[in-house]
């Protein structure tokens, strides 16, 4: 029986806490041109005052999903977390022309012209529209920078690739022994051992987000945690950590 990556029902707003929601999206292929690893793909919404919506890593927006988005407010931000986290911002932003893009620093240069409307960057920790209600915490990498959001009123923290976790029942062989030698099988998911290597010192950034005390944790891919954020911080992060 083929195994599935992906974490159904896709394309649905899942409730997670008091105006937070994740969207399953569908599995997409990453890596290498001969090692290409399949990844689930997720996208969280917050809704902040006045049922602004906060759209982070955008998945495709099907046509249910949009009716979907429409129950729960109007789109006013659509992020782009990282480098590699922009595919499906174009679509949204044709569907939503008010809402404000927001990209992290280098989408542009990696989307090779896909982005090719205005856009503001994420490269600081304040002066943002939603700054009363979520957190902003640029981590910068010699190769990418992620920006990381903590929303407040229900402590959540929204990673995208700082921790990855594939569980082994969802993956086949060769992605799980992938999975398992680059630290990013659950349940001990990590931030991979290649990415590691572009970023200097995470203590700060680390210390910052343990400070907030989350409750949970929302990743781009792979199982996310639902509770003890603070313990799978310390525990995802400990390679960073004095």
């Amino acid at each position: 029986m083929p195994v599935q990556v992906t974490y159904p029902p896709l394309n649905v707003p899942k409730p997670v806490a008091g105006d937070v929601w994740v969207v399953d999206g569908p599995e997409i292929r990453f890596g290498l041109a001969f090692l290409k690893m399949p990844f689930p793909t997720r996208m969280t919404v917050l809704r902040l005052a006045g049922d602004r919506l906060f759209i982070h890593s955008p998945t495709p927006l099907t046509a249910d999903l949009e009716a979907a988005i429409e129950e729960l407010g109007r789109p006013s931000w659509i992020i782009g977390p990282n480098r590699i986290h922009y595919w499906w911002i174009p679509e949204w932003r044709r569907f939503y022309p008010q809402a404000g893009v927001y990209l992290a620093p280098r989408i542009r240069e990696q989307a090779k012209g896909r982005i090719d409307f205005p856009a503001q960057e994420v490269d600081a920790t304040q002066g943002y529209p939603w700054d009363g209600e979520v957190a902003t915490l640029p981590v910068r990498g010699s190769y990418m920078t992620e920006i990381v959001f903590f929303h407040k009123a229900s402590r959540t923290l929204i990673l995208t690739d700082l921790i990855e976790n594939f569980e082994a029942h969802k993956v086949g062989f060769w992605t799980r022994l992938l999975a398992r030698l680059g630290g990013a099988l659950d349940p001990d998911g990590q931030t991979t051992r290649d990415m590691r290597l572009t970023y200097g010192d995470l203590r700060p950034a680390v210390e910052t987000m343990i400070a907030w005390r989350p409750e949970r944790i929302i990743l781009a891919h792979g199982r996310w945690y639902e509770t003890n954020a603070e313990a799978e911080l310390r525990r995802a992060f400990r390679w960073a950590l004095p």
